[in-house]
């Protein structure tokens, strides 16, 4: 049988306050980012954001506020099975990220983006966002949470767990947007878990 996987010490990857405050910071802002690129070129992606970006598509709602509503049920699971810490964490960077996503178009213009560079962006800067929020003892709430507690509790990789639950949202999409919309988000979202799943593991880092 394979040994089992080492779990780092704890103390070795203690924050202090303001570790946390500048690593869920950069994280948002890179989230951010990357969400602005994908929705300027109407593409989608996966787990409780991807849901979030169909819904504003389809009911005209700005991302920003269908994502911090549809989070709203995922923070009792994060309280019962992550901790107040943990949940506090994720409802300041669900929050954040929503009010980013929503005014940061304001500040540039995107006047042409090819759809492929542009999900290899989304992937790339949304992925390590996501890392830094992570390894900061946050989440974007949502499926991440539950993925993190898989991880976490049962070293099945986070990313792994986005990439299966990716797989049967896609399949919804599939049915209500053309072929073309959902193959260039897929392209961003296996950038995305990927960079997740080979660098975020429990033998390296604990969400703390």
């Amino acid at each position: 049988m394979p040994a089992p996987m080492p779990v780092p010490d704890p103390d070795a990857v203690r924050h202090t306050a303001l570790d946390d405050v500048q690593g869920l910071g950069t994280g948002i802002v890179m989230c951010s980012l990357g969400l602005v690129l994908l929705t300027h070129l109407g593409l989608m992606t996966g787990q409780t954001a991807g849901a979030a970006v169909i819904i504003s598509y389809l009911t005209g709602f700005s991302f920003g506020k269908v994502f911090f509503v549809i989070n709203l049920p995922f923070y009792w699971i994060a309280v019962k099975r992550m901790g107040w810490r943990f949940a506090l964490k994720s409802l300041g960077c669900v929050t954040a990220l929503s009010v980013c996503t929503d005014y940061m178009p304001l500040g540039f213009r995107i006047e042409y983006l090819n759809p492929l560079l542009g999900v290899f962006f989304f992937g790339t800067v949304t992925g390590i966002g996501l890392l830094a929020i992570f390894r900061h003892g946050g989440s974007l709430g949502g499926l991440g949470i539950v993925a993190l507690y898989i991880q976490d509790n049962f070293g099945f990789r986070a990313g792994y767990v986005q990439l299966i639950v990716d797989a049967v949202l896609f399949a919804v999409a599939a049915l209500l947007f053309p072929f073309t919309v959902v193959f260039y988000s897929l392209i961003g979202a296996v950038i995305l878990n990927g960079l997740i799943a080979f660098n975020h593991r429990r033998d390296r880092y604990i969400a703390r």
